[in-house]
């Protein structure tokens, strides 16, 4: 119960008109979420005006940042039992139920997002008003997170937009901006601003037109007979994205659908059913974990560092042209330096291709565009806040640039390296001001992987890292800081999990095979595949660096070797490991038959051992890192892995799945795979420190 006390979440206002106006405004938080005293306080809000019956109610945001972000996801944190998660659940349900019984005209003013939860507030009011600009942003992502809507969006998301656009939101998690949001239904009324959304509720309040309905086609396929038929064309798009066994949730949905189509008391019940089993499940609760990872990154260096404004990036190959046309696209000034004009042309022309892709408006694309410029004699150094060198993976040459450019930058800017493997120590050598530089790596491709490692050394001054931070949290990345080390964190911890991939190779398993004892494991792609993706010639370099650095065993590399030497370098060349069509590798007789002239290992046939030498050898890696604290802590190395390598999400960290699968179970594999395998297998003495 909220008590006078208590800060109150919601504000009520009644304006000439009879009209109430309901602001939520959550204390001591930057967004709006419906956390138990929200809901309860909203409850006791609709009870009274169900009594007083006023003209409408207007359910609004005080907060800048958005409508409602959805769920308060901590609290699903600390149920114990499926009867906790379904009570939560019911409570969600009765306050909406109450709020969509009000006899007078409800609206949803929704500026910014409304998502998940807050998504499902808006569907229990009878109309829902967007403010159309850049900020719109309508979705379910519960399905991200293990769980699927549990506040009623299961059935109300299917009465307003239609079945197939509501599985489409719920099964995929994306979201619809913008007029999108109209298009679909999700919104009744799309205004131009604040006030003329104002406006907008004031006349659908007096007009009181009927509630939206989906089209005569999407409430076809909802008709009891056609359900049972799209059930399995539902589950074969859904099961070529996720497997069952590792997320439920995507299922579960479409078994709902099926049964209940969205309609009837029963449909709601049968959500929270469904709801409080899936919050139970392991894998929601490593998704939920994974999802505060992400939250504990981007806090990473909040309210420090300043405002970065301009990026000098040195080389334009595709690291180097893609980290400009991302820096660009995020708002950024950019300039881009290669040693001659016609590299700068390339890296430019490219991210002109991602701009293409990325904004569909001309005017704005025009605009992202301006913000990169070419810059052949390097001009653009003396103006930057960050001059960022994307050169080949080679110390000498890293630091002939940076005596070249470390006298023209000003004072206060960072040097920063997206170098893969050279620890810091080697590059600073020479450098007037070693306190100024750190690594910015990012991931390939840039666009899509999230994280970026803050590399840093002992010399290293705090203002550098807080500038990198604000950096990368500007560009929308995620920062993980990181001590210097060979391969720092991300490319470490893959250099044994994709040299296993050549032992066991040369142990006579196929490409095939090897990549789909990991994919079985969840990993977003295989080793083989992996190496392939980044380059042969990349994977080879980087290995060797990291490899005899940290004195690991080499493995017998001599059919990277081979492809390397023929100009096989992987999907850039459209051969490597695997034959590459239109950006996808083509699994064939070849990548399903050992490797010519290698006979299989007698005892290396079993899918789990193999899947044991990829998995376990990443995992012990980790926990090497772990001891030797070049990350923050457990959770900062698991959540490095997921979001720098795609590690499987469900499994919520290599570190945490070994906790899941047992400590001493991992050790003791270890050291039988040590004594069938080798020493690279021996247990780090780290794993004392996991809990």
């Amino acid at each position: 119960m909220t008590t006078a006390q208590e800060p109150r979440c919601w504000r009520e206002e009644t304006d000439a008109e009879g009209i109430v106006w309901l602001t939520l405004d959550k204390p001591d938080a930057s967004v709006n979420t419906l956390s138990s005293p929200v809901l309860e306080e909203l409850g006791q809000l609709v009870a009274n005006l169900a009594i007083r019956s006023p003209r409408g109610v207007v359910l609004r945001s005080g907060k800048a940042s958005g409508f409602v972000l959805g769920a308060d996801v901590k609290e699903f944190t600390t149920l114990k039992t499926v009867d906790e998660a379904r009570a939560l659940v019911e409570r969600g349900h009765r306050v909406l139920a109450d709020l969509e019984s009000l006899p007078c005209p409800t609206v949803a003013l929704i500026e910014g997002f409304a998502l998940g939860g807050g998504l499902e507030l808006a569907l229990a009011c009878r109309y829902r008003v967007g403010v159309n600009d850049d900020r719109l942003t309508l979705g379910l992502p519960e399905v991200m997170l293990g769980i699927h809507p549990g506040f009623g969006g299961t059935v109300r998301a299917v009465r307003t937009i239609g079945p197939l656009a509501a599985l489409d939101l719920m099964l995929t998690g994306r979201n619809i901006k913008g007029g999108k949001t109209l298009k679909i239904g999700l919104v009744d009324r799309l205004a131009d601003s604040h006030d003329g959304a104002l406006a907008a509720c004031r006349e659908l309040i007096r007009k009181n037109p009927g509630a939206h309905r989906p089209p005569f086609m999407q409430r076809l396929a909802g008709l009891a007979l056609i359900r049972p038929l799209l059930r399995s064309k539902l589950e074969s798009q859904v099961a070529k994205k996720v497997r069952k066994a590792h997320y439920p949730a995507p299922y579960a949905i479409i078994d709902l659908w099926v049964r209940h189509g969205g309609k009837g008391r029963d449909a709601y019940s049968a959500e929270a059913d469904s709801i409080a089993a899936l919050a139970a499940t392991p894998t929601a609760r490593n998704l939920i974990r994974v999802f505060m990872l992400q939250d504990a990154l981007k806090s990473q260096g909040k309210g420090t560092g300043g405002t970065p404004k301009k990026v000098h990036v040195v080389g334009a190959g595709v690291m180097g042209a893609d980290i400009a046309a991302w820096c660009a696209f995020r708002g950024l000034e950019v300039t881009l330096q290669d040693r001659e004009q016609r590299f700068i042309d390339a890296g430019i022309a490219r991210a002109h291709e991602f701009f293409e892709k990325r904004v569909k408006d001309a005017a704005k694309r025009a605009a992202v565009a301006a913000r990169l410029q070419g810059d052949l004699d390097g001009s653009g150094v003396g103006d930057a806040d960050v001059v960022l060198e994307a050169i080949i993976e080679n110390a000498e040459a890293k630091r002939a640039l940076y005596a070249s450019i470390e006298p023209r930058m000003k004072a206060g800017a960072i040097l920063a390296t997206n170098t893969s493997s050279i620890p810091l120590d080697q590059l600073a050598s020479g450098l007037a001001h070693p306190g100024r530089l750190v690594g910015l790596h990012f991931f390939n491709p840039v666009a899509l992987m999230p994280l970026v490692e803050i590399i840093h050394t002992a010399a290293t001054t705090p203002e550098a890292m807080a500038l990198a931070t604000a950096v990368a949290r500007k560009i929308d990345k995620l920062p993980l800081p990181c001590h210097s080390a060979p391969g720092f964190l991300v490319n470490r911890v893959l250099v044994p999990y994709m040299q296993e991939a050549m032992y066991a190779a040369q142990d006579g398993f196929s490409f095939d095979e090897i990549d789909r004892a990991a994919t079985d494991y969840g990993m977003p792609v295989g080793p083989v595949e992996l190496s392939d993706m980044v380059g042969l010639d990349v994977c080879r370099h980087v290995g060797s660096i990291v490899g005899n650095a940290l004195g690991h065993p080499v493995a017998d590399t001599s059919a990277l070797d081979l492809r390397i030497a023929e100009k096989k370098l992987g999907r850039k060349t459209g051969t490597g490991f695997y034959r590459w069509d239109k950006g996808r590798p083509v699994r064939d007789s070849e990548s399903a038959a050992p490797v010519p002239g290698v006979t299989r290992r007698p005892d290396a046939t079993s899918r789990a051992d193999l899947q044991d030498r990829l998995m376990l050898g990443l995992i012990n890696e980790c926990v090497a890192v772990l001891r030797e604290g070049l990350v923050e802590s457990q959770d900062m190395i698991d959540a490095g892995v997921i979001f720098g390598c795609g590690f499987a999400p469900f499994r919520g960290g290599p570190l945490q799945d070994a906790s899941t699968r047992g400590i001493k179970s991992c050790i003791d594999r270890l050291e039988e795979l040590s004594a069938r395998y080798g020493d690279r297998f021996k247990p780090d003495a780290g794993w004392s420190l996991l809990r």
